[in-house]
Formats: structure tokens, sequence, C-alpha cells
């Protein structure tokens, strides 16, 4: 699996880390019982430092996407299917896009109510 970060993107570096797994598991590139690359690794990979891995793992954790074990690292769970790793991400990026454009929180629950509605009438 290839981690890319931008230092300039104004996203944090942790985020970065954890929507790239989100993203390779949306897409099957990852898949139950993958492991990740150890904290340390990653961040001599991509030169960052250990604890913003440790953040996006403990990020990835909450999602429900991966599992820490002491002695075997970063383990991706079979609990979650791969469309709620796109589901998570797309939600993300619906608040970015969403805080950029000046829409707030109920504006923003208010559209998704309105699209899922339409999903069910259709």
């Amino acid at each position: 699996m290839l981690f890319r970060v931008s230092l300039g993107s104004g996203v944090p570096l942790a985020e970065q880390i954890a929507g790239n797994v989100r993203r390779a598991l949306g897409d099957g590139m990852l898949s139950r019982g993958d492991r990740l690359p150890s904290a340390r690794e990653l961040a001599q990979t991509l030169d960052v430092n250990m604890h913003t891995v440790l953040r996006a793992y403990a990020a990835l954790r909450e999602d429900g996407l991966i599992e820490l074990r002491r002695g075997r690292g970063a383990v991706v769970t079979g609990a979650v299917p791969h469309e709620r790793a796109q589901a998570i991400e797309s939600v993300r990026e619906l608040v970015a896009v969403s805080r950029r454009a000046g829409i707030g929180l109920d504006e923003a629950i208010d559209l998704l109510r309105q699209q899922f509605a339409r999903e069910v009438s259709t």
C-alpha cells in the first residue's frame, strides 16, 4: 500500500494518513487481516513524527476499521465492510467541503436527509 501526505495541504498529517487507509479499504486494496506498517516504520517512510502515525491509527481504530494488537501492530478488521470505509471518508470530505462553502451543521444534515429521501423514493 502506498501512503502519500502533503505538508502544504492544510489537512492534518494524521488525517491524511488515516484517509489513505480508508481509501485503500474502500478500493479493496486492503482487506480483513492485512497488516499496516508499524507506526515507527511508516513515520520513517513518510518523514513524520511517530505520534502522528499513532494518532492516525487511533482514529482508524475508533472508526472500527483496524485493531491495534500488541506485538502484531495494526491489523484490518473484518467487522466493517469496505462500503463503511468509503462512507466514513465521504462524510469527512463532506464536512470539509461544507465548511469551505460556509454550510453549517444543521444545513449539511438537512442536505444529507434530502439526499437520503431522494434515494429511497427512486
